[in-house]
């Protein structure tokens, strides 16, 4: 019997950002919303630290001091015999008892029931299995435990009790605390005035007639939404909802054909804005989540209909059922909606829009009192790096997006001059355009050659080849790290800083444009910069390298955990590595020597590891 876990918040703190989606798929009951949370779990240590990771969340709390742990007494009783509203009765005889030295004075009258709600290592309303883990029915009260309390719990099959665990036990102040339950008449209202617009009909006049959702194992196991209300005639709906495919049952979205334009795209689009808000906001759990949850949306073959479609599919919770509800009310979501008119959140995206400035660099410039592009040149430029100063300049030019016909256009001309150094390279074409995208952001192209002596520092050579040419006007970044090592796959150690970059493969990211144009008509160059990449890969890696530069983002996030997971390797686009002594696997390779093409290489990747080949329009993940 699964472990019923109440619900969890996990704080990213002090966690490598390859660790967090394991843990994540521990967590039966997780949240991404924390102020749903009965547990918040860290991996932190002591109370200050936990003060503060609320604080830096908005939760501001009073400290609560959790009585000292005594073994529960079947025999000591409550004034009132009878249990409070909405509490379930406490498992094997355990009574609740009061918290002695709880530092608020003021108690409301909502808050007379907190000494008896909370148990001795600061659980509060009910104990599930008799072992005092607690989901309170007042949601001011907030425990931040250690990440410990899981694993152990898992280890030893059974939820542990907190007294050990528990880190911080707070109260939020009233003025915080959750907003009151609605109000019954007004959902009765609401539920009468919904199924009025719905045409009443027999259970068989439904287009589609499938089975119940309670034959689907994923779905019978899942709680109702809690935050999303039901109409009668929703309810009827919900019985006759498509069955979840079989593909979306695994949490790898490596394993599922996600295409190129889903049925639900305009709702996923509006979840991609909300996902780049947390990003501007740092929030990378958040970013992580959302980008699950879109992954899981994208996948969907059906077009949904109603919220309780959306809470049955992997990363998807009651908060997005919520969201998909609204949007269908309004064709927007509220908080895209108030971002736009947030002067904050504008600024934020405009430099978030740079290229060569992330997230973190554009609250760096807004905490500079810098608003718009003006700023930054007037204020700011001596202060950027190059690669952001060509950012600013051509900022416009590269907002635009590059139409297929021009990404081919530019591939053959790289392709030309590639065989015009050295005969036999082979190209190609990564990226939104190999995932069938109608426009790209910029051009990705990969460039291998069967003799290993081609392609060592050979990115050097097409890089000045087009210079002399004039189609690259600026080289952001050369990298030259795999030739430097003799294009040795490098060995993994386990100790390579989360975040470093892993992929070594020889690169160059230029700014491109074409010089060709009617000379006659302007004296300038009319032809917009675009940006290309142009990647060097060892024919013996090729196809790890196409698999890692096609995408999707979430594709390829999964795809590093499925190999760590079920088969204890290492993935990146310049190669496989064994986790237990860090060599590199040879999976391209066969009895007749390495594979004809790259193509036929990526397909190899794919059956060695167990996937099923997944063409790219189908990793389209979002």
């Amino acid at each position: 019997m699964p472990l019923e876990f109440p619900t969890i918040y996990l704080l990213p703190t002090h966690i490598e950002a390859e660790e967090l989606p394991e843990i994540e798929s521990k967590i039966p009951s997780l949240t991404y919303d924390i102020n749903e949370a009965s547990i918040v779990l860290g991996k932190i240590s002591n109370r200050e630290r936990a003060k503060f990771e609320l604080r830096r969340r908005s939760i501001l709390t009073e400290d609560v001091e959790p009585a000292p742990t005594s073994p529960p007494n079947s025999e000591i009783q409550t004034d009132d015999s009878s249990p409070p509203p909405k509490r379930r009765r406490l498992s094997r005889s355990a009574s609740p008892r009061i918290p002695r030295g709880a530092r608020s004075t003021n108690v409301s009258d909502g808050d007379e029931n907190l000494g008896s709600s909370l148990s001795s290592h600061g659980g509060a309303g009910r104990r599930d299995q008799g072992l005092g883990i607690a989901e309170t029915d007042d949601k001011s009260i907030i425990q931040v435990v250690k990440l410990a309390w899981l694993t152990d719990s898992l280890a030893q099959g059974v939820i542990l009790p907190l007294d050990n665990y528990l880190i911080y036990l707070g109260r939020k102040p009233p003025q915080a605390a959750s907003k009151q339950p609605p109000n019954p008449n007004d959902i009765l209202h609401r539920a009468r005035q919904e199924s009025s617009n719905v045409k009443a009909g027999p259970a068989n006049s439904f287009s589609h007639v499938y089975t119940s959702t309670s034959q689907h194992f994923r779905t019978s196991s899942q709680k109702r939404p809690a935050l999303v209300q039901e109409s009668t005639s929703e309810h009827e709906l919900r019985q006759h909802m498509p069955p979840v495919p079989e593909y979306l049952h695994t949490n790898y979205s490596c394993e599922r054909p996600t295409p190129v334009n889903p049925p639900n795209d305009p709702f996923i689009q509006e979840l991609k804005k909300v996902r780049t808000l947390r990003a501007l906001e740092g929030d990378e759990i958040g970013v992580r989540a959302y980008s699950t949850a879109i992954a899981a949306l994208a996948a969907y073959p059906y077009l949904i209909s109603q919220p309780a479609e959306v809470v049955r599919l992997p990363g998807c919770n009651e908060k997005i059922a919520t969201l998909y509800r609204q949007w269908e009310a309004n064709g927007f979501l509220d908080e895209v909606g108030n971002a736009k008119k947030d002067p904050k959140m504008s600024a934020l995206q405009l430099f978030y829009n740079i290229w060569g400035v992330a997230a973190t660099t554009s609250r760096e410039f807004y905490k500079k009192g810098w608003r718009d592009l003006d700023d930054i040149i007037e204020y700011g430029w001596d202060d950027l790096s190059r690669v952001q100063q060509i950012g600013v300049k051509y900022y416009e030019e590269l907002q635009e997006k590059i139409p297929r016909r021009e990404v081919e256009e530019i591939a053959s001309i790289i392709l030309a001059h590639a065989n015009k150094v050295r005969k036999g390279f082979q190209m190609v074409i990564v990226g939104g355009y190999r995932r069938g995208k109608s426009e790209s952001g910029d051009v990705d192209v990969i460039l291998s050659h069967p003799d290993p002596a081609a392609t060592m520092s050979f990115v050097t050579d097409i890089v000045n080849s087009l210079e002399k040419d004039k189609y690259i006007t600026h080289t952001l970044i050369m990298s030259t790290k795999n030739s430097e090592r003799g294009q040795t796959p490098v060995s993994w150690k386990g100790n390579r800083k989360a975040g470093a970059g892993f992929d070594t493969l020889d690169k160059a990211l230029v700014v491109w444009q074409d010089p060709s144009w009617d000379k006659t008509a302007s004296s300038k160059n009319p032809n917009p910069h675009r940006r290309v990449d142009i990647i060097i890969s060892p024919w013996k890696t090729a196809g790890c390298a196409v698999i890692g530069w096609t995408g999707g983002t979430t594709f390829e996030r999964d795809l590093r955990r499925y190999c760590k997971k079920r088969k204890n390797l290492k993935f990146d686009s310049s190669g496989l590595r064994d986790r237990v002594d860090g060599d590199w696997v040879d999976l391209e390779s066969d009895a007749n020597g390495p594979a004809p093409d790259m193509l036929t290489a990526e397909k190899r990747v794919f059956e060695r590891l167990g996937l099923e080949w997944r063409p790219p329009e189908e990793r389209c993940t979002g």
